[in-house]
């Protein structure tokens, strides 16, 4: 049986680990997140947001669906969409990286007994759903552009990567293995010439290759990515392009159609082409999602700009007021562009990651992690209502956060996301360290060539730019620290004066154990101006806090002044304000006519005020409000 390579060599606990690359990325155990913004959340997703997403599929019935098909009622009770199985699996995987995390014994139990669940429903080839190819239900794989069945063995695999990764080659681990050795024989060469209508089967089954070293799941990852867009999927009133059935990989020129089912296919095709060493396919899709940042992707790193299909729109389509944003494809963004850093090693992909996780990915959750943003529109002209906190919402239409959805895979990816974080900090090479993300954090890992190196980091960013990278445990001889400087810091500078190059300060020499590097960021705020070709925006200036998108939200505006009612002055100064900022404004007072356009004035300045902005990624914590981050110039 071939094998990938030797796997005990990447078998660590993190969700990506390519058996070649530019960088190595650190797991969860060389990387630990000790304070600030992200240990943060990171708990609160451990405490609340991964109990919270327990307690609601338990409610809904998700995980019952897998009693029911033993017990033959599914076909009466069933409950959830098509792919509610999947969010069990999502949920397990939050929960893996969590024990990997912190040991958590409660969790590990829950682990166990959602396992011996699954595995009961697991059939003899392998084949594993709730949903369909039992009597009454629909039969296996009649559905492919809908059904989500390879999709949800996807979910199935990651989650037992995590547990592979977190040292447990348990019963979870045997289950992936059945339902991946039950993909390969349906949907190898010799067998169904199709694809899932959502791309996600072709990224785990890398990983489970990385994971385990069988060849045959790459095999199989490739020959999906391969049949991609060569028209085996129904055409549909939005066209093949929503589930990139269009067009093939390599032929195409930027992502388009369903946003997240684009980015995962994106991201499947970077982790086959570092496999196999296809640089034209690497090549291709690195084009691709370049020119998708340059052209399609919103100043908060969202991306999908249509509503009626959680879509893209065309170049330079970004309405903020009617952005879709969806928190799913903030976290497929981040997979997309972290797999390109470790396989180039360029610092641009970790500001795109950096972008997208303050300004995403971090929006999503309440401060209390118990309820979520689907969607991230970048302007609200009308303040929502409180979600009801013992009811399902819509997922598109909840102007605040929400405990639940109809279809929750924002919440369990940010579950996920987050009980993972402390791998996206750092990686390394056979003679060096790169810092791409700054956190508040303890390093201890061990270089290409075999030397050990431990780094501890203080910083309060993002709220201010001071990072201090201090020697635990030095290594012998010289080494090399490089500490990513992001593209707006303009004028950083290294307390060793490190010239920076590539977006990276690199300090190279032979270090002592307490010695110290120091980063300074420029993190003051900043007015940030728009691409003339987006229309939406025109005329408008957002601004900026070092890695922080702000806004303007009617909380803090007086008199009950609506944010549509404001124009910023952008000549004056800017302050800081805790993470946010203040500014000058002033007010405009709108006569409506009985038609809206000519030449008559329906706007008259009214005073000026200081204007205070929050960062994005806090708005509607305080309650209803409105919200815009671009604003209008004075």
């Amino acid at each position: 049986m071939r094998t990938l390579v030797d796997h005990q060599t990447i078998t660590r606990p993190a969700p990506v680990l390519p058996s070649t690359g530019a960088v190595r990325p650190l797991g969860l155990d060389e990387v630990a997140l000790t304070g600030g913004f992200w240990a943060d959340r990171q708990r609160v997703n451990g405490e609340a947001s991964i109990p919270h997403c327990d307690r609601w599929e338990t409610r809904v019935g998700w995980i019952d669906n897998f009693r029911h098909a033993l017990d033959g009622s599914i076909t009466q009770r069933r409950t959830g969409r098509e792919f509610s199985d999947s969010d069990v699996y999502k949920m397990i995987e939050a929960m893996a990286w969590e024990v990997g995390r912190t040991g958590d014994p409660a969790l590990e139990a829950r682990i166990q007994e959602l396992t011996a669940l699954i595995g009961a429903v697991q059939e003899p080839d392998g084949y594993l759903s709730t949903k369909f190819g039992r009597p009454g239900q629909e039969p296996r794989y009649s559905d492919l552009a809908w059904g989500h069945e390879l999709y949800c063995f996807g979910h199935l695999i990651q989650a037992a990567v995590a547990r592979l990764r977190t040292g447990h080659d348990d019963e979870l681990v045997a289950i992936a293995r059945r339902a991946a050795d039950h993909v390969c024989a349906e949907f190898g060469p010799d067998g169904r010439d199709a694809v899932c209508g959502h791309p996600e089967i072709e990224v785990a089954l890398v990983e489970l290759a990385r994971a385990t070293g069988e060849r045959r799941y790459l095999d199989q990852a490739a020959l999906f990515v391969e049949r991609r867009g060569r028209g085996t999927l129904p055409d549909i009133e939005l066209g093949r392009e929503y589930y990139q059935d269009d067009v093939p990989v390599r032929d195409a020129t930027v992502l388009r159609g369903h946003a997240v089912r684009a980015l995962y296919l994106t991201a499947a095709a970077v982790d086959v082409a570092v496999e196999t060493h296809d640089e034209a396919l690497l090549d291709a899709v690195r084009r691709q999602y370049e020119r998708t940042l340059a052209r399609r992707t919103y100043l908060t790193g969202g991306m999908g700009a249509h509503h009626q299909d959680e879509a893209f729109g065309d170049d330079h389509e970004l309405p903020p007021d009617r952005a879709y944003c969806e928190t799913c494809a903030g976290v497929a963004s981040v997979m997309v562009a972290w797999r390109l850093l470790l396989a180039t090693g360029e610092a641009r992909w970790a500001d795109v990651v950096e972008r997208t996780l303050y300004n995403v990915v971090a929006t999503s959750p309440a401060q209390d992690g118990q309820a979520f943003f689907y969607t991230n529109p970048l302007h609200k002209r009308v303040p929502g209502s409180a979600a009801d906190p013992d009811q399902v919402s819509a997922r598109a239409l909840s102007r605040l956060r929400a405990p639940w959805f109809e279809v929750s895979c924002c919440p369990t990816n940010v579950a996920r996301t987050l009980a993972s974080l402390g791998a996206y900090l750092a990686t390394t090479t056979d003679d060096g360290v790169q810092l791409h993300q700054y956190a508040p954090a303890r390093i201890a890992t061990t270089l290409g060539d075999g030397r050990p190196i431990g780094l501890e980091v203080a910083t309060g960013y993002p709220h201010d730019g001071d990072v201090v990278v201090r020697v635990t445990q030095a290594p012998e001889g010289e080494v090399g620290l490089s500490l990513r400087v992001p593209s707006w810091a303009v004028g950083a500078a290294t307390l060793d004066g490190a010239p920076v190059e590539g977006g990276v300060a690199v300090v190279r020499r032979v270090f002592a154990v307490g010695d110290e590097v120091r980063l300074s960021l420029p993190v003051e705020p900043r007015v940030t101006t728009p691409d003339d070709r987006i229309d939406a925006v025109r005329g408008c200036v957002a601004v900026e806090r070092g890695p922080l998108v702000l806004c303007a939200e009617s909380t803090d505006l007086p008199g009950g002044l609506h944010v549509d009612a404001i124009r910023l002055d952008a000549s004056a100064p800017l302050v800081s304000d805790g993470d946010g900022a203040r500014g000058r404004a002033r007010a405009v007072e709108h006569a409506d006519a009985g038609w809206p356009y000519g030449p008559q004035a329906h706007e008259r300045a009214a005073d000026g005020f200081d204007l205070r902005l929050v960062p994005y990624h806090s708005w509607a914590n305080r309650g209803p409000s409105t919200m815009r981050v671009w604003i209008p110039t004075a």
